[in-house]
């Protein structure tokens, strides 16, 4: 850049920077740094069985018959299963949805449930979020005679299950095109099947006396399952997420709306919002309480009723929180007898299956390698399993290979996620099996583990003008990860435990500025013991992602520290 170029033009060479190492090709800057639909969303015919499923609603809706839009009790299940019933609502079909109690009735469906449907009235079941490896359920419900279109994005087997469609961009079949979207959630794949269903009305006439329903107004849906699903954000599911925040700032959607204030929030959410308080609200309905509330927030049309079931969704996440830290500890207790696996698969009798999936990520940031906790019934003699994988660990695939061994009752999942049904005598072998499978895979990817930084800057220089800035190569999520910032060299001014285990530091910069630090659930990590105690006298460069603190009585930028390093 050249001498005596304006702030502008430094910002924008700081975000063309961002997204270049990201991936980016410089031609493609511009429409990944502000992504809209137009720009990256698919032709959804591309997708097989597309077009089938889109026809099969369609003659659903025209012919007055009875829908069950079946959810998986998460948010991706709870926000695909919202976006398909509020459609389908709009367009004036006769629809309901059906969630899954994840204690009575575990994931996916079952065909118990699915005949029980048919025989209430149901004459088409759109599974959301599940059904990719539901072989057994649906070919029962195949055989009560009711038609079943699967609406999945979790790993499928070269088999596919009987289904009048199944579509789902990681179908071992799928076109090279379709299968670029693999990294789609799963409401991500229905607002496809929305555009589809809406394209093929419009071919029959159906909107000549009518409104088409607004799918823009969908996306805020989107963006919460996409974020709180953990999915990439590259491609399409960055503009689903830009794009949804947008339509969330606006908060027309009554539950959602409900949602934010039960959040605390007091600004527009931003992509880690989704991730960190709205979520883990609606997750907390499936893991911990009833699991229906999650999707009747996101359909109501009452707002005392959406302020009610958001508040109940408060509290219920309050609860999950006590339960996950017994969980975690007794977990915890187990590593170090694991030390020597390149996979930790824990187990207890009496642990919440609600939480397993939360705890085993914490594990998984603590030891760095792929966890799965596994919650053991002991009536029934089998443990409910959630797995949480590192990049360049196929989690979900190897999932499905215990699976085909004999090693497992159910289990499927992605490459980031798995879930699993295990016999109880089975999970010594299962632990052997993931550890030998995955062992090269984790070892490659623990060794290419190196802190990738982005920028340095002193002290001065970390400004909430700075981070508004970075902010605009965002949003920020798994495989688009936020900008890594270096500062220093500092001296640590002061270093404490605030919360339970978070650590905060004020430190300054050469330039006579000071900044502030907080490294959360890190009290016991070498680089907190070298902060607190043995700070004294040194220099550090601190490493980590910048925030806006907007608690206090004007926005100050934050560092979310990560790493620190002696710099003398």
């Amino acid at each position: 850049m050249e001498i005596g170029a304006g702030v502008a033009g430094l910002e924008d060479d700081i975000l063309t920077q961002l997204l270049l190492t990201r991936g980016v090709k410089r031609e493609d800057v511009v429409r990944h740094l502000s992504p809209t639909l137009r720009e990256f969303l698919p032709d959804p015919s591309e997708f097989l069985d597309m077009d089938a499923a889109a026809e099969r609603i369609v003659q659903a809706v025209l012919g007055n018959e009875a829908i069950t839009i079946y959810g998986d009790y998460d948010v991706d299940g709870a926000t695909s299963a919202a976006l398909l019933v509020n459609l389908l609502r709009e367009l004036g079909a006769n629809v309901d949805y059906y969630i899954p109690d994840r204690l009575l009735e575990g994931y996916g469906p079952s065909g118990e449930a699915l005949v029980k449907l048919s025989e209430q009235g149901t004459s088409l079941i759109v599974t959301v979020d599940c059904g990719a490896m539901a072989h057994d359920a649906l070919k029962q419900a195949h055989d009560a005679g009711v038609d079943v279109i699967v609406v999945d994005h979790h790993k499928c087997s070269p088999e596919l299950p009987v289904a009048a469609a199944l579509v789902n961009p990681n179908r071992l079949d799928e076109s090279d095109l379709a299968a670029q979207h693999g990294h789609l959630a799963a409401v991500g794949v229905a607002f496809l099947l929305a555009i589809a269903l809406n394209r093929t009305l419009r071919k029959r006439g159906f909107f000549d006396d009518r409104d088409e329903p607004n799918l823009i107004s969908l996306l805020d849906l989107v963006a919460l399952g996409t974020v709180a699903d953990v999915a990439a954000l590259h491609g399409l599911n960055r503009a689903f997420v830009a794009q949804g925040l947008k339509v969330m700032a606006l908060r027309e959607r009554i539950g959602m709306s409900a949602l934010i204030d039960a959040s605390r929030l007091k600004r527009a959410p931003q992509c880690s919002d989704l991730g960190f308080a709205l979520g883990p609200r609606i997750n907390a309905g499936g893991r911990v309480g009833e699991s229906t509330l999650g999707v009747r927030l996101l359909t109501t049309s009452d707002p005392e009723e959406a302020r009610e079931i958001a508040e109940q969704l408060s509290q219920l996440n309050e609860a999950r929180r006590g339960i996950e830290a017994e969980v975690q500890q007794a977990a915890e207790a187990q590593i170090g007898s694991q030390h020597n696996r390149s996979v930790l698969l824990l187990s207890g009798t009496g642990w919440h299956p609600g939480v397993i999936g939360i705890v085993a990520g914490r594990i998984k940031e603590k030891t760095g390698k792929p966890s799965i906790v596994v919650a053991i019934d002991e009536a029934a003699d089998t443990g409910k399993g959630s797995g949480r994988s590192i990049s360049g660990v196929d989690l979900g695939a190897a999932i499905i290979a215990a699976r085909e061994a004999g090693l497992l009752v159910a289990g499927g999942g992605h490459a980031m996620a798995a879930g699993m049904t295990v016999e109880r005598g089975q999970i010594d072998l299962l632990s052997e099996f993931l550890d030998n499978r995955l062992a090269r895979d984790v070892s490659r990817a623990l060794e290419s583990q190196a802190m990738q930084l982005d920028l340095a800057v002193t002290t001065g220089g970390l400004t909430p003008e700075f981070v508004e800035t970075l902010e605009r190569a965002g949003p920020f999520g798994v495989g688009w990860p936020a900008p890594r910032v270096a500062v220093g060299p500092v001296r640590i001014i002061k270093a404490d435990i605030v919360g339970k285990d978070h650590l905060r530091v004020i430190a300054a910069g050469e330039d006579g500025r000071s900044l502030k630090a907080i490294a959360f659930r890190a009290a016991e990590t070498d680089m907190a013991q070298t902060l607190l105690h043995r700070a004294q006298g040194r220099r550090f460069h601190l490493a980590g992602r910048v925030k806006i603190d907007d608690w206090g009585p004007r926005p100050q930028a934050e560092l979310h520290l990560e790493d620190a390093a002696f710099a003398d």
